[in-house]
């Protein structure tokens, strides 16, 4: 797929290219994404924004496999980043981070929402799911404030850099926006 560009009353979510090497990389530098986001290598390296930028995001649209987002401002200043990675038919996982000085202002939910809504809408995704090593209590809240509920805890559910931990897991159905899914539901009745 040819990548899209969304945009919210506060945000303009893009794919990235080569010339977001450097905004990556400097927003990679804070300790607390290369703690709680398992696929981020520390340190992390000019090397692996170039490779990001350059490589996996681009390639992740090319094979319709994952759609990663940058998440700027008006000014172009990088937020963070988001992506939605295909995980089973009509199932994506949503992933996300927030360049330390631009936490707390919604930013991140506000472009979760739109993301989700896209897929929902032009992916024929009929469930996002959302995983956070356990402990990780800001990016529950972005999904707890983005609507997604969350269903329980997954005991070595993710494996971090080598060490395999407990993640929270958490859902968001198109019917929690409002929005038509493209096959039926039946929920269980206990």
């Amino acid at each position: 797929m040819e990548p899209v560009t969304l945009a919210t009353d506060r945000l303009l979510l893009r794919a990235v290219g080569p010339d977001d090497t450097e905004a990556v990389h400097t927003a990679a530098q804070d300790p607390d994404i290369q703690r709680w986001i398992s696929s981020f290598p520390s340190p992390y390296l000019w090397e692996h924004a170039e490779s990001f930028t350059g490589q996996m995001a681009p390639g992740g649209w090319a094979s319709d496999s994952m759609y990663t987002f940058g998440v700027f401002l008006p000014t172009r200043q990088l937020v963070g980043m988001l992506s939605i990675t295909m995980r089973a038919l009509g199932v994506g996982e949503v992933g996300y981070w927030a360049a330390k000085e631009h936490r707390g202002h919604g930013y991140v939910t506000e472009a979760t929402l739109a993301a989700s809504r896209w897929a929902f809408t032009a992916l024929s995704v009929d469930r996002l799911e959302w995983r956070a090593e356990v402990g990780n209590r800001s990016s529950r809240a972005v999904a707890e404030r983005a609507g997604f509920t969350v269903e329980g805890t997954l005991r070595s559910g993710v494996n971090n850099k080598g060490v395999r931990r407990d993640c929270w897991v958490g859902s968001l159905l198109p019917s929690d926006l409002g929005l038509p899914s493209t096959a039926p539901y039946l929920p269980a009745r206990v």
